[in-house]
């Protein structure tokens, strides 16, 4: 156990006093930390510091040769984001370690507090006669108190494609980050890291019964965790606090713990609505491989160019397009530039220009690291030649590099290499099976989305995502970041699709009931809820034509500026309002429960008039029994409304609010 003893106690607080971080070294010379929201114990007694391969570890023996107190309080603007510009107000505490017996054994910890929540993390300065330090567990702990209700995914080095679990923290397993509780006294705290650069990702690991949590990295195969020269600067380790649910999701502390902007042109990175041959893909309707029922043809290409252009949507993705897909997943199985003979994709590219949609190519690498780096150059001058400006990667599958993760240290500075590859060439990127995302869209915007959870895709070939997943994801992925988890799916029991799809036999015998767990209405909520400045409408085009409701994702902007959390209750429900341009857009979800509530529009401009198209669950709708029923009407309010929500099980609810004078 840690000893309570102090050589040395520091205090910071966030510029309204409210989050107070306690800094002491124990007498075993031990650095140490207690964080406090408004009285309230968070963050019991917890130890710091860095065990090293072959060096002295950086763990105890330590005294404070220095301290510096600082302040900033900057706004910030970005080319998007959920809010167009961003406050960035800290007070700061350096901590410059030496050791008791050796002042060439060094390590600074800098603390910064916000009104949101504090950051931390480690810097290990020149040691004596060593130039590079190999970390072999990174000793952070988060001493819980209390024992709060935890929302939190398993561990897991190479996914984060995990169902939501809601227990008890001492009741949980090892935790993906981000994880978020509720204390006892309804305050909410959410563990997560910023700015992962040149560093294997943070996991969170605890003994049964335990609320002592501790960093666990993912390793390098010869179980080093990171590699590194001096100096070298950790990951920010991040706890949002809040007194609100909602209060989560409106914080800017995981942004603002990063490196400002690099990009000096951003004009041509633009949020987007898109859609694309994928969806098909997964139910099996089409095949990403060449034959007779290949999705990415240049006939198929050009069709859905049509839809989007005819409907106010900006992009196509296009996955399948490229020769490989025959023999996924075996060795230097893609040919990254070669297309296959029934897609042209100069001849569709200059088709979409002369729509004005933008093509988002797609690049799939099996885990093939090596290879794909091989030939990453000539994938970049490919589609820059092209004048294509955006693309999705993809990581399925193991890395195939013997004992590497997705996770580790090596494919950190992978995913960073494409992205700031592509910012050189002006390619925006969607990842998927990616690194977690902690908040580099600010350094390097062009860094749009990311998958990074257990996405649609699953309601295709597996028991699917239950009606509390996204509320859910509200408040742990998504504080995150972005998160492409392609929604809009109208045809959510597969009813137009389910004939035709050559496996249905084999998913019955599995006793799968393959649908989408929502109504219709949700699925439009969620364009608005889950955040994404590359949105997609992800069902098959032919699923929207002659559908009144996807008049809503024809109006759909998602260039937001601003955003407002009404209502909030982790796993239950979530109402957020964003605005782009002079209209409010309002996404309301629920679980498996039914509910109804009255929301103030005091959001609104104040003396304007609105015209409201609402897109409610039916009376009789239910996601089970009656999915498909939707209900559109037209409403006058004004910011002095108070509107009555009524979502169904399992439903939703999405508004656009639009001034009457702009008609």
């Amino acid at each position: 156990m840690i000893s309570c003893k102090q050589q040395h106690d520091l205090i910071l607080t966030s510029p309204n006093g409210q989050v107070e971080i306690n800094f002491l070294l124990s007498v075993e010379g031990r650095p140490q930390y207690t964080v406090a929201l408004d009285t309230e114990m968070i963050v019991d007694t917890s130890g710091l510091g860095l065990d090293l391969r072959k060096q002295p570890d950086l763990l105890a023996g330590f005294t404070i040769d220095k301290v510096i107190r600082s302040t900033k309080d900057e706004t910030w603007e970005r080319p998007w984001g959920e809010t167009r510009s961003v406050q960035n107000h800290y007070n700061e505490l350096k901590i410059f370690l030496v050791g008791q017996e050796s002042r060439g054994r060094r390590l600074n910890i800098y603390f910064r507090a916000f009104d949101d929540g504090l950051g931390f993390r480690y810097e290990v300065p020149d040691q004596e006669e060593v130039d590079s330090l190999f970390i072999i567990s990174e000793e952070t702990q988060f001493n819980i108190a209390g024992d709060p209700e935890t929302w939190w995914i398993k561990a897991d080095h190479d996914s984060y494609e995990k169902r939501f679990r809601q227990t008890r923290l001492s009741e949980s397993a090892s935790l993906g980050t981000p994880v978020t509780m509720k204390t006892a006294k309804n305050s909410f705290l959410s563990i997560h890291e910023a700015n992962l650069t040149n560093y294997a990702c943070m996991t969170l690991v605890h003994q049964e019964g335990s609320t002592l949590l501790e960093s666990e990295l993912a390793p390098w195969p010869d179980g080093v965790k990171v590699k590194a020269t001096f100096p070298m600067l950790s990951p920010w380790r991040t706890i949002q606090l809040s007194k609100t649910a909602g209060g989560l999701i409106e914080s800017n502390l995981i942004v603002n713990l990063n490196e400002p902007g690099r990009i000096e042109d951003t004009s041509w990175i633009k949020p987007m609505k898109y859609i694309g041959i994928w969806w098909s893909l997964h139910l099996f309707l089409e095949t990403w491989k060449a034959g007779p029922k290949h999705g990415a043809t240049t006939e198929n290409a050009k069709r859905y160019i049509d839809f989007a252009a005819a409907n106010n949507l900006q992009g196509v993705l296009v996955e399948g397009w490229n020769q490989g897909w025959d023999t996924w997943l075996t060795e230097d199985s893609f040919d990254y530039i070669t297309p296959y003979p029934d897609f042209d994709p100069v001849e569709v590219v200059r088709y979409a220009k002369e729509k004005g949609i933008e093509f988002i190519g797609h690049q799939e690498t099996g885990g093939n690291i090596p290879e794909f780096e091989a030939r990453l150059d000539s994938v970049i001058v490919m589609y820059k030649s092209l004048g294509v400006h955006a693309i999705k990667t993809g990581y399925a599958g193991k890395i195939r590099v013997p004992g590497q993760s997705h996770h580790g240290q090596f494919m950190v500075d992978h995913y960073r290499k494409v992205v700031e590859m592509a910012a050189a060439n002006k390619i925006m990127v969607n990842a998927h099976e990616p690194i977690k995302d902690t908040g580099i869209r600010r350094t390097w915007p062009n860094m749009m989305t990311r998958e990074g959870v257990r996405g649609m895709e699953w309601n295709a070939w597996s028991k699917g995502n239950s009606p509390s997943h996204t509320t859910i994801m509200a408040f742990t992925r998504m504080l995150a970041g972005p998160v492409d988890y392609t929604p809009g799916i109208f045809d959510v029991t597969f009813s137009n699709s389910r004939d035709r799809m050559p496996k249905w036999d084999e998913f019955k015998e599995r006793n799968l009931t393959l649908r989408v767990r929502t109504t219709i209405a949700k699925q439009l909520a969620l364009m608005v809820v889950l955040y994404s400045p590359m949105v997609m409408a992800a069902d098959r085009i032919e699923n929207y034509e002659g559908q009144p409701a996807f008049q809503f994702i024809r109006d759909l902007d998602v260039n937001w500026e601003d955003q407002r959390v009404l209502n909030a209750a982790i796993g239950e429900h979530v109402t957020i309002a964003r605005k782009a341009g002079n209209r409010w857009f309002l996404g309301s979800i629920t679980n498996e429960e039914a509910r109804e509530f009255e929301v103030p529009l005091d959001f609104l401009e104040k003396g304007k008039i609105y015209r409201a198209a609402i897109y409610a669950d039916a009376s009789n709708a239910h996601w089970e029994s009656n999915p498909h029923a939707i209900s559109h009407v037209l409403q006058t309010v004004a910011s002095d409304t108070v509107l009555k929500i009524r979502l169904a099980p399992g439903g939703g609810q999405a508004i656009e609010f639009k001034p009457i004078d702009q008609e």
